[in-house]
């Protein structure tokens, strides 16, 4: 799946890169990627994605596999890129080629050869691999139509000792972007379940990163 919402940009509205809409085998809130990488890369998001914080939560090592799901602009695929070399790939995983095509070029002007794009499914991220150490879901799962299935199926591309870590908008948030689409508004409870049908339970939470705005949480499999 890719990145049908991308990653969550901190402007009210804007959550969700590049997931489609309009029908029963399309993801929740699309956009065209070109009307996204401006947004996805502005000075405003990045700055409240707080991507050094978070990957530093994330125990990141040399020689890791990661996953970058809805990598969108491929902002984290960067820096996952960075903190996992020498030796680590990881897969950045997103719906829209286009999108991908962007990462691609990024990558070769920016001399970071060890990332691989993947064109996912709606309800399968098809990472072709079996050895993944950690997946991230970065403001993208409330932008997945079928959550249940496509953890589920996350689940199976994660080593025994890998981790999935999850953020996530805070429902209850009165100022949360999706507060008038309660289609794209997803519970804790909601997550804990599909993520515990899917073999995971819930190992970390840091709640002091985005407080009361969104849920960051790390999954381990049982």
């Amino acid at each position: 799946m890719s990145r049908r919402a991308f990653f969550a940009v901190a402007l009210p509205g804007l959550f969700g890169m590049a997931f489609f809409a309009g029908n029963a085998s399309a993801q929740l809130a699309a956009r065209k990627a070109g009307d996204w990488v401006g947004v996805l890369e502005s000075p405003q998001r990045i700055a409240g994605q707080k991507v050094g914080d978070v990957l530093a939560k994330l125990d990141l090592r040399p020689g890791m596999v990661v996953a970058d799901i809805g990598a969108g602009s491929g902002l984290f695929t960067r820096a996952l890129a960075k903190a996992v070399s020498p030796g680590g790939t990881v897969y950045a995983v997103d719906i829209q080629q286009d999108l991908l095509d962007y990462i691609n070029q990024r990558d070769e002007q920016e001399h970071i050869q060890n990332v691989k794009t993947v064109l996912g499914e709606f309800s399968d991220p098809k990472v072709p691999a079996r050895n993944v150490d950690l997946a991230l879901i970065n403001d993208v799962l409330h932008h997945i139509e079928n959550r249940a299935a496509y953890l589920k199926a996350l689940g199976t591309y994660i080593k025994n000792s890998g981790r999935i870590a999850i953020i996530e908008m805070n429902k209850d948030d009165p100022n949360t972007a999706h507060k008038n689409q309660p289609e794209l508004l997803v519970s804790r409870q909601d997550i804990d379940g599909w993520m515990s049908d899917a073999g995971f339970r819930q190992i970390q939470e840091f709640p002091d990163l985005f407080p009361g705005t969104k849920w960051f949480l790390i999954y381990g499999k049982k």
